[in-house]
C-alpha cells in the first residue's frame, strides 16, 4: 500500500482506533474524527494520530482516502461529501484484511472469545520474544488495542488481528494462520440465515494458509495439570488452549509457553468479567474482596450480548456469588434480539433476579419483534422464570435498572451488568453511588388516588405522596357532568388534565393552589392529558357553570350511561388519542392489540385502549404490555402513541 493521506470517520471506535495505529506505523499520514473526545481518542493523539471532534466535510482537505465504520450513517454529511468529491471510501474490515493479506499474519475469528484469544496470542508471542504487531477489539488493562513490539529484526513483525465477521469482510481475509474459536449464528442484520453466516467463515478457511480450530483441539496434559486452570472458566480454558496451539505451531517449546502462560491468562480484556466495584487495591483484578470477613457486594461488567456468551458470564458470576445474583441486561440491536429471542431465557439460568433494559439500537431502526418488551414476554413465559424461581423485572432505562440494584444490594450479592450498549457507561456511576451508600435522595411524586399512575416494581428512590387538603377529595365532588364515572381525586384530575367526551378539566379551572401559591390556569402548562405543575396540588378554584354547550347532553346520568364500565384493576384509557380521525382505541383495535397479554396483564376485550391487571400481574408486565401495544400501532400505521397513564415514559 503506497503512502497516502487517510482519514478515518468514527476513529474512536475500538476497531477503527487500532486500524489507525497500524496505518500510521505503515508510514501513512493518518487523521480521524469522532463525535466526542474519549480516553481512546486521547490515546490516539499520543500515538501521533490527530483527532477532530465532530463530523465536518472540512476534515477532508488534502485527504486521499476515507475509511468508515458501520456505525456511521451512510448519509452522514462528511461521508456524503467524500463521495461527492470522488474520494475512495472503504470499510474498516476491507482495509484490515488488506493489511493481513500483505504479510505474515494470524487472524483470530469466531462468534465468541476472539478478543480474549487474540489478546492472549499476542501477549504470549511477545513474552516468547517474537516481533509482533497487533490490532484487537479491546484493551487489556494497560495493553492497548494496537501496537507493535518495536524489536529491531530483519524480519517484519507477525501481525495478529481480531477478524470481525459482522459485516462479511472476514471472507476477504487470506491469513497465513486463521484461528477459528467457534462458529454460532449471529449478526442477523447482515447474514439473513445461519448458512450465510457459516459460508463466510468457510471462505476465510479456504483462503488461509493453515487453520487452527479452537473447538477441535484435544487436551494437552502438561497444560491440563497446571494450577492456573483452576482460575479459568471452561470457555477461557479453550481460549488459552488455542493460544498455546498457535505458539506451538510457530515452533516455541511447550515448557517456555507454559512458563509464560500464568501471567498472560491472569488478565482478561476490559469488559470481560471485569470487577468495577470494589476495585482491588493490587494484584490481578479478579482477586477476592471482603470487608471484615464478610463478602462485600460485587459489581461486574461483561460485554456478553449473545446468549451463549451470556450463559458463560452468568456461570462465572454464580461461582463467585455468595448471596443473590442480580443480572442487568441490555440487548444489543433489534435484529439480534428478534433472531435469537427463544435462546435468551436459558442464558439467565443461575440468576436470582434479572432486570431487562431497553434494547441498544446501535445503527439500527426499531423492528417488529425486536423490542425489549418482546424479550420480556418471552422470558415471562419461560419455565426459567416460573413462580418461585428467578424474578423478572423490566426497567425504563439502564440508569433505572442500576438504581434498583444499588438500592437492593446485600452482603455477598453480585450484580452483573451485561451488554454492549449504554449499560457500559454505568461504570463511573457504580463507583460513585456505592462509595457513599445511603446518601441517595428520594424523589417525591405527588398523586391523587394513583389510579392514573403506573408505579414501577423496581426498588427506586421514589416516594409516592398523597395530596392532602381539599384537592384530596374525590373528583366527582366538582360536579362536572361529563366527568361522571371517572375515578381519582381533584388533584389527580388537575395534574393529568383529565377529561372525557372531548372535554378537559382545565376548561373549567380558574386557578390552582400549588405548594401554598395560587396559579392562574394559564400558568399551569395544560395540554392534552398533561400539565407542567411541579409540586403538591392543594386546592382548586373552578369557574361557574354551565360546562357544556346546549347541543350536548346536560346531566351526569346521561354521560354515565354512555361510558363503558371498566373492570377493576385498570388505569382507564392507557394512551392519548393522536391527532387525526381515529382514536387510540380504534388504532389499537385495528392493529390486533386485543390479543395481547403479558404475564397477568392483558388488553380488555371490550376496549383495546384498556389494560387490565389480572391475577399475578406485575408492574413490569404492564410496562411490557404497553410497549407491545404501542409497537403494534407504530409498525402498522407509523403512529407513535403517547401514554395517558403517568409514569410509563420514565
Amino acid at each position: 500500500m503506497p503512502e497516502r493521506r487517510i482519514h478515518l470517520i468514527g476513529v474512536g471506535g475500538v476497531g477503527m482506533a487500532g486500524l489507525a495505529v497500524l496505518l500510521k506505523a505503515r508510514g501513512h499520514v493518518v487523521t480521524g474524527c469522532d463525535l466526542a473526545a474519549t480516553p481512546r481518542t486521547r490515546w490516539l493523539e499520543g500515538c501521533g494520530v490527530p483527532v477532530a471532534i465532530g463530523h465536518d466535510p472540512t476534515h477532508l482537505a488534502g485527504v486521499d482516502e476515507v475509511i468508515v465504520t458501520p456505525a456511521v450513517s451512510r448519509d452522514a454529511p462528511e461521508l456524503a461529501a467524500a463521495r461527492g468529491i470522488g474520494l475512495t471510501v472503504r470499510a474498516r474490515g476491507e482495509v484490515l484484511a488488506e493489511l493481513v493479506n500483505a504479510g505474515e499474519s494470524i487472524a483470530v475469528c469466531g462468534s465468541h472469545g476472539k478478543t480474549t484469544t487474540a489478546s492472549w496470542i499476542t501477549r504470549l508471542l511477545l513474552a516468547l520474544g517474537e516481533n509482533v504487531a497487533w490490532c484487537i477489539g479491546g484493551e487489556s488493562g494497560d495493553f492497548p488495542v494496537a501496537g507493535r513490539s518495536g524489536q529491531s529484526t530483519t524480519a517484519g513483525p507477525v501481525l495478529v488481528v481480531e477478524a470481525d465477521e459482522s459485516d462479511g469482510t472476514l471472507a476477504l481475509y487470506r491469513a497465513r494462520t486463521l484461528v477459528v474459536t467457534n462458529c454460532e449464528y449471529d449478526h442477523p442484520d447482515h447474514f439473513k440465515t445461519a448458512a450465510d453466516y457459516r459460508a463466510c467463515f468457510d471462505t476465510a478457511r479456504r483462503n488461509a494458509g493453515e487453520v487452527v480450530e479452537g473447538e477441535s483441539l484435544g487436551p494437552l496434559e502438561p497444560f491440563e495439570s497446571q494450577e492456573v486452570l483452576k482460575t479459568l472458566a471452561p470457555h477461557n480454558r479453550r481460549n488459552a488452549r488455542t493460544a498455546i496451539e498457535v505458539a506451538l505451531r510457530r515452533g516455541h517449546a511447550l515448557d517456555a509457553i507454559l512458563a509464560a502462560l500464568p501471567a498472560i491468562v491472569a488478565v482478561l480484556p476490559d469488559r470481560r468479567f471485569q470487577i468495577i466495584y470494589p476495585l482491588p487495591d493490587s494484584g490481578p483484578r479478579r482477586q477476592s474482596t471482603a470487608v471484615g470477613g464478610v463478602s462485600a457486594p460485587l459489581v461486574v461488567t461483561d460485554y456478553a450480548h449473545h446468549p451463549t456468551e451470556m450463559r458463560c458470564a452468568v456461570d462465572m458470576a454464580r461461582a463467585r456469588c455468595t448471596g443473590r445474583l442480580r443480572v442487568l441486561f441490555q440487548p444489543h440491536r433489534y435484529s439480534r434480539t428478534k433472531a435469537l429471542l427463544a435462546d435468551f431465557p436459558a442464558a439467565f439460568a443461575g440468576a436470582d433476579e434479572v432486570v431487562l433494559c431497553p434494547t441498544y439500537a446501535a445503527f439500527e431502526t426499531p423492528i417488529d419483534g425486536g423490542d425489549i418488551a418482546d424479550l420480556y414476554r418471552t422470558c415471562r413465559e419461560s419455565s426459567a422464570f416460573a413462580p418461585g424461581g428467578c424474578r423478572l423485572f423490566l426497567a425504563r432505562s439502564c440508569a433505572e435498572a442500576w438504581e434498583h440494584a444499588a438500592n437492593s444490594m446485600g452482603p455477598g450479592d453480585l450484580t452483573l451488568l451485561l451488554g454492549a450498549g449504554d449499560i457500559i457507561a454505568l461504570a463511573p456511576r457504580v463507583a460513585a453511588d456505592l462509595a457513599l451508600p445511603g446518601t441517595r435522595s428520594r424523589r417525591r411524586i405527588w398523586i391523587g388516588q394513583g389510579s392514573n399512575t403506573w408505579k414501577s416494581d423496581l426498588n427506586l428512590s421514589v416516594e409516592y405522596v398523597r395530596t392532602k387538603g381539599p384537592a384530596d377529595a374525590p373528583g366527582a365532588t366538582l360536579g362536572i357532568q361529563w366527568m361522571a364515572g371517572i375515578p381519582g381525586t381533584i388533584g389527580g384530575w388537575v395534574r393529568m388534565n383529565a377529561g372525557a367526551f372531548g372535554h378537559s378539566i382545565s376548561e373549567v379551572l380558574s386557578r390552582v393552589k400549588v405548594d401554598g401559591r395560587w396559579l392562574a390556569a394559564s400558568e399551569c402548562g395544560f395540554g392534552y392529558r398533561h400539565s407542567s405543575i411541579d409540586g403538591e396540588i392543594q386546592d382548586v378554584e373552578i369557574r361557574p357553570g354551565p360546562y357544556v354547550s346546549p347541543e350536548e347532553p346536560q346531566t351526569a346520568a346521561e354521560y354515565l350511561a354512555r361510558r363503558p364500565h371498566f373492570p377493576s384493576g385498570t388505569f382507564g384509557s392507557f394512551f392519548k388519542n393522536p391527532s387525526g380521525s381515529r382514536t387510540a382505541g380504534q388504532l389499537l383495535d385495528a392493529a390486533g392489540a386485543k390479543e395481547l397479554c403479558v404475564g397477568g396483564a392483558f388488553v380488555w376485550r371490550e376496549h383495546a385502549n384498556v389494560i387490565v391487571r389480572g391475577e399475578g400481574a406485575t408492574a413490569s408486565d404492564v410496562l411490557a404490555l404497553a410497549r407491545l401495544m404501542r409497537n403494534r400501532v407504530l409498525f402498522r400505521f407509523g403512529i407513535a402513541l403517547e401514554p395517558e397513564v403517568r409514569g410509563i415514559s420514565g
